[in-house]
């Protein structure tokens, strides 16, 4: 049976995702994390789309992006995916020796209000919520990190959010998110389901025909997802 075609208009943001099969550690060295940041800069060079935040780590990484026009995001992905699986495989001798992703990459919307906040404190904290730094801005692949670096080849390519970024951000990363925010994360992105407030989120399912996504697994017989309280638009 044929995939359904992405459904990624241009003008929303987006966090996108994808782990290396069977969450392979594809990033073992500095080495390894460079070679993508340099594949992901030609990327952008190829196929301009808006980077807001990114965060790479050992078996997976996220993108915030911000697609201009419709099929931007899809052709910015196959382009950077496929050229980073090649010239992996190339370093380390293993072409035709089965993928390197687990599959397609993973991307849902998002309202760019607080959720978008929400989303990228998320993406930049990985690190730090796994124990792999004691500040978050400390793991050098991540926009965080770009950011607070003058010199950073990345951090210029950084594009500004279409929200204000609050004046004590870095503090803000540093502290723990909310339970309910890292679910509702978790959530959107197991499910594809767009992160906003139920009503702007429900027009997305609607607009780019998501209504899968509101399909719990295990859901109790005669339990209603639509309308659903969202933990990060209601908290």
């Amino acid at each position: 049976m044929p995939r359904r075609a992405r459904q990624a208009p241009g003008g929303l943001v987006y966090h996108v995702l994808n782990r290396a099969v069977g969450r392979m550690q594809m990033f073992r060295k500095d080495a390894d994390y460079l070679a993508f940041e340099r594949v992901m800069l030609q990327a952008l060079d190829r196929h301009p789309v808006p980077l807001l935040g990114y965060c790479l780590m050992p078996n997976h990484w996220h993108l915030v992006l911000w697609p201009t026009a419709d099929g931007d995001l899809s052709r910015f992905m196959f382009w950077m995916t496929m050229t980073h699986t090649q010239r992996w495989r190339h370093a380390r001798k293993l072409v035709g020796l089965g993928p390197l992703y687990q599959g397609r990459f993973k991307a849902f919307p998002i309202q760019d209000d607080r959720h978008l906040l929400v989303a990228l404190r998320y993406v930049e904290r990985n690190p730090l919520r796994a124990g792999l730094v004691k500040r978050a801005e400390d793991w050098q692949h991540s926009s965080l990190h770009a950011r607070t670096q003058s010199d950073s080849g990345i951090g210029k390519r950084l594009a500004p959010w279409p929200i204000e970024m609050p004046p004590k951000y870095l503090e803000l990363v540093n502290a723990p998110q909310t339970a309910a925010e890292e679910e509702a994360i978790r959530t959107c992105v197991k499910r594809s389901r767009p992160l906003g407030t139920p009503a702007w989120r429900d027009r997305m399912i609607d607009r780019l025909n998501l209504q899968s996504s509101l399909r719990a697994a295990h859901r109790p017989t005669g339990s209603t997802v639509k309308g659903r309280a969202n933990p990060v638009a209601d908290r």
